[in-house]
């Protein structure tokens, strides 16, 4: 083990030492080799960014201005910014969503009641 690594396991030990028996006890049913307390942060949610790479506030603002201000409420936008941020995030729920909408929006034309 080179000097480095025994200085970042002696880091690591201080932070484990300095954390409560319950967390500690957390850590070991999870595996102490596994706990990497110096792992770096995933990215904060606003900086993420979609297929087309924007953010989720780059797309609720594009989406929004294709609206008129007389439009939409806020409420209407702040559905929108729920299912942008959804979707950004795979989350299964918001792709249920916006396939029923997809689906509903043909069937009224199917039925020429758009």
């Amino acid at each position: 083990m080179s000097h480095i690594e025994e200085n970042e396991e002696q880091k690591k030990q201080a932070v484990f030492d300095s954390m409560s028996p319950r967390r500690q006890a957390h850590i070991l049913k999870k595996g102490y080799e596994k706990w990497n307390p110096f792992a770096e942060p995933k990215d904060p949610i606003d900086i993420r960014k979609d297929k087309t790479k924007r953010t989720s506030q780059m797309l609720i603002r594009e989406f929004l201005q294709s609206k008129s201000s007389t439009e939409y409420s806020n409420d209407y936008g702040r559905g929108a910014f729920e299912m942008c941020l959804g979707i950004i995030n795979q989350e299964e729920r918001f792709w249920g969503m916006y396939d029923f909408a997809c689906w509903y929006q043909d069937l009224l034309k199917t039925e020429g009641r758009e």
